[in-house]
């Protein structure tokens, strides 16, 4: 399924992949009153589809957004509770980049009327198509992986200190998947050697794993946050790097392979 909003590509394995922040469309009227360095648009989950390209020969569904996360964010809660109570973090519709930087030229900034626009808009088909594509993989197999990809800059002072870790698991605590499919990627993670990772440290799962994991259902939903530079050159023009996607794309092929095992 494709639209103006998200791809959808349906697969036969019980695993469905979500790109929630691989966007980069903006709209001419919103980009008309966004700032240079917002037009950058620097704090894209770069090229993502891309360097799991591999995983629709696996059998794996994915759903890709076409617009970007400054339109609106696809990993907040709706309400635009916050995910980390005390931490610094962007909100549904940001208003600065990750940097501090302002995304809307002043007396731009959109309305609470228009948040609620593209909420509607934006934000509700995508998770309306990625439910009732867990619902789909589910009913087939009585078990389903949702893997939530995500990268970003390696260093970024604004929400941690130094260098973020290559690899960052998050599965909420342990809620968001069974205690087996964390343990099987973790596995995973420490049998190789050439990237350093972490789970449930600075990003332990967005609003989608949070949201849709329910292991006591058979709906095991993980996140991979990694940084850039794993991949990708991280600075602009951010070209993709394919003799870098080389070396971690069998990382995530095995990845990937152990939690879907592990959840069926």
């Amino acid at each position: 399924m494709a639209s103006d909003i998200c791809a959808l590509t349906e697969g036969t394995l019980a695993l469905l992949v979500s790109f929630p922040h691989a966007g980069t469309y903006i709209p001419a009227s919103m980009a008309r009153r966004m700032t240079p360095e917002a037009l950058q648009r620097a704090d894209t989950d770069w090229h993502l589809p891309q360097l799991y390209g591999f995983v629709r020969e696996m059998g794996a569904s994915t759903l890709v957004p076409q617009c970007s996360r400054y339109v609106i964010d696809l990993n907040r809660p709706p309400e635009d509770s916050s995910l980390y109570p005390g931490q610094d973090t962007t909100g549904l519709v940001p208003v600065d980049t990750f940097r501090k930087q302002p995304i809307y030229l002043p007396g731009e900034e959109p309305t609470a009327a228009e948040i609620a626009e593209r909420r509607e808009l934006y934000w509700k088909p995508y998770h309306d198509a990625l439910e009732a594509e867990l619902a789909r993989l589910h009913a087939a197999h009585g078990a389903v992986v949702l893997w939530d990809a995500h990268s970003i800059a390696s260093v970024l002072p604004r929400f941690f200190e130094g260098r973020l870790p290559d690899l960052n698991l998050g599965t909420a605590d342990g809620r968001s998947c069974a205690t087996a499919v964390q343990a099987a990627a973790e596995a995973v993670l420490r049998a190789q050697r050439d990237y350093t990772h972490v789970t449930n440290g600075r990003f332990k799962g967005g609003y989608i794993t949070r949201h849709y994991g329910r292991p006591q259902e058979g709906i095991h939903a993980l996140q991979l946050e990694m940084c850039h530079a794993t991949y990708m050159d991280e600075a602009a023009p951010f070209a993709y790097r394919a003799d870098l996607a080389a070396r971690v794309q069998p990382v995530l092929a095995r990845l990937l392979e152990a939690v879907v095992e592990a959840a069926a």
